[in-house]
């Protein structure tokens, strides 16, 4: 096949897609509530009941990672097991549970001449999710989007090919019981590259692309999408323990937030600690970190209280490790905190121990991130966690959606103004 005749096929294979996924959108945005309910809890029965395929295709996929060499926490990222499976189906099961907000009345006013003016929620149409490893993400996005009353193009990794085929059959599957259009959940089955690009150009049919992996990736969907993208570029998190920090308290956040699962976006990066309690706090501190398999790269105060700690540098607070290491700085009180987030951070999550109801509020009211703690740990900003179900990402945006992106994230807005025959003078 030559090169310009790929070309054509490709692009053919990606107006398809989106036609496809258009046509079924105008078909959810109809459906009612029990409709889509009645698919999802199709879909958690049938998952569970297909555990070991999936499983079985996962292993495929756990068996060819060797060849490029993963990290311990890209493994843990693809792989599936009965349990995670359970849990897939139990977050779907969760989506049922949740408020439908297509039709949704955000406000409603009536003007002096009359006209009753509603701003009701829509769905957003067609949303193309591209996204790698993780592939217990591929039932979060179907389930919400379709709630969400969307059609959804789905692009998975090549590290996790067999598994989202045979979870995307499982899908298909149960849209066909429940009389819903094939083509409201599609699986990209071409692998090049290039395909991306085409889907990302289609802004007639594709109402939203959504990167959710590496930096690389996101930004590069960001650079060629004609369509709006919601994106991170990354989750540069970081904890701040404040000199009012409860010692344990603060001991028990550092160690979650860094440690419970350090492969993803809202995992803790750097650790700032106040001057005026470091002495005290940062050796025990680290010495749990370093049990716990963590690696530290520390600025000279942070080395000169734990001389074991390796030495940090601008590059290492600006880094995303997704991995057990973190950056540590001994920081002079809350300004220099806010400074340094302000320089490296992402935007993320960023969390502040204390006790001191004044510097949580200070710090609360000048970093600007998706999401804030206070005395919590950055692990909590999660869809699931905050009441929206399962998240289809998160996001740094200003713009329509930031932090976790849940059903009410994947809508639109229109007005609907009711008259009696006004006519404008």
């Amino acid at each position: 096949m030559s090169t310009n005749l790929m070309h054509t096929d490709l692009e053919r294979y990606a107006l398809e897609l989106a036609q496809g996924a258009r046509a079924a959108a105008r078909e959810l945005a109809l459906a009612s509530t029990e409709a889509k309910n009645a698919w999802l809890r199709q879909l958690a029965s049938s998952l569970r009941r297909c555990a070991a395929e999936v499983v079985a295709a996962n292993q495929l996929d756990l068996d060819a990672a060797a060849g490029y060499g993963p990290t311990a926490a890209q493994v843990d990222r693809l792989r599936l097991d009965a349990k995670r499976i359970d849990v897939m189906a139990g977050g779907i099961e969760e989506v049922v549970a949740l408020a439908d907000p297509v039709g949704e009345v955000m406000e409603s006013t009536r003007r002096p001449n009359g006209l009753a003016i509603e701003k009701v929620r829509v769905p957003l149409g067609v949303v193309f999710f591209i996204y790698e490893s993780r592939p217990n993400v591929t039932t979060d996005a179907a389930a919400l989007c379709v709630k969400s009353g969307n059609a959804v193009i789905l692009r998975g990794g090549k590290e996790a090919a067999h598994t989202n085929q045979a979870v995307h059959g499982v899908i298909q599957q149960s849209l066909r019981e429940c009389r819903l259009p094939d083509a409201a959940v599609q699986l990209v089955a071409v692998a090049d590259h290039s395909l991306i690009n085409h889907l990302l150009h289609l802004d007639e049919y594709i109402n939203l692309a959504i990167p959710r992996g590496g930096e690389a990736l996101i930004r590069r969907v960001a650079a060629e999408a004609r369509v709006p993208v919601m994106k991170h570029y990354q989750g540069i998190c970081h904890v701040y323990v404040h000199a009012d920090a409860d010692p344990g308290m603060a001991h028990a956040i550092v160690l979650n937030a860094k440690c419970q699962r350090p492969g993803v976006c809202n995992a803790a990066e750097s650790l700032l600690v106040d001057r005026a309690i470091a002495g005290g706090f940062l050796p025990p501190m680290l010495a749990s970190l370093e049990q716990a398999g963590v690696e530290i790269r520390g600025c000279p105060e942070t080395r000169r209280l734990v001389p074991s700690v390796a030495p940090a540098t601008d590059q290492d607070y600006a880094t995303e490790y997704l991995d057990l290491k973190i950056s540590v700085r001994v920081v002079d009180g809350l300004d220099q905190a806010v400074e340094h987030i302000g320089r490296f951070g992402s935007a993320h999550t960023d969390a502040i121990v204390t006790r001191n109801e004044a510097a949580a509020r200070d710090f609360t009211r000048r970093v600007d991130s998706a999401a804030v703690m206070v005395n919590a740990s950055t692990r909590f900003n999660d869809g699931g966690e905050f009441g929206l179900g399962a998240e289809i990402g998160i996001s740094t945006d200003k713009y329509h959606a930031r932090g976790p992106c849940g059903l009410r994230e994947l809508t639109s807005y229109k007005y609907i103004v009711r008259g009696d025959g006004q006519v404008r003078a």
